[in-house]
């Protein structure tokens, strides 16, 4: 029988008050405590301490405070990741984020959902579907990724907006839920 880290590892529904797992949420929060509470004159610690977070970590990591997340080590950035003030990642499943993204305040990122049936949400039971995030994308202020996106390379998604739904490359995407309003972003500068 598996054990419910087992279960959530491999994208199956589990208990989310699980003692293992509460244990492994509490060291991340902890870590980001410690990461909130550097400041810039700290670079070389702070990115220290998202490596010691995040699962996986290119070159020149820049995360700002407040940021939250569950686990951290389901998160994995590329190089030149930027990741401004107030940030929650819910990584109950892999979230991948691709070289020189950026992502602005108030960004919210969710792996994580519950079912629909209340019996499976009175149950504590958790689920969670991956969330990819490629090359040059800029996530604006005060925007929402749900469980089971991804987004293309040069992607930009305007502040405020809800994304239900993967989109490919080359796109400005905006709204609530968002969608297609430009077309064939240009991939330079």
């Amino acid at each position: 029988m598996k054990t419910e880290k087992e279960k959530f590892m491999a994208g199956e529904p589990y208990n989310i008050m699980d003692p293992e797992l509460a244990a492994e949420e509490t060291k991340a929060r902890r870590l980001c405590k410690i990461m909130n509470e550097l400041d810039d004159t700290a670079a070389t610690e702070k990115e220290h301490v998202i490596r010691q977070l995040f699962g996986s970590v290119g070159k020149t990591p820049w995360v700002q405070p407040n940021f939250r997340c569950d686990f951290g080590y389901n998160i994995h950035v590329g190089d030149a990741f930027m990741c401004n003030y107030d940030c929650v990642i819910l990584d109950v499943a892999p979230v991948t984020i691709g070289d020189h993204c950026m992502i602005a305040p108030h960004v919210q990122i969710y792996s994580a959902y519950h079912p629909l049936d209340p019996a499976g949400r009175d149950a504590f039971v958790g689920l969670g579907k991956p969330v990819t995030i490629g090359d040059h994308v800029w996530i604006g202020g005060g925007s929402v990724i749900l469980p089971g996106v991804t987004l293309g390379n040069n992607v930009v998604v305007g502040a405020n907006s809800t994304v239900t739904k993967s989109f490919g490359d080359n796109v400005v995407l905006a709204g609530s839920p968002a969608r297609v309003i430009r077309e064939n972003v240009p991939t330079e500068n």
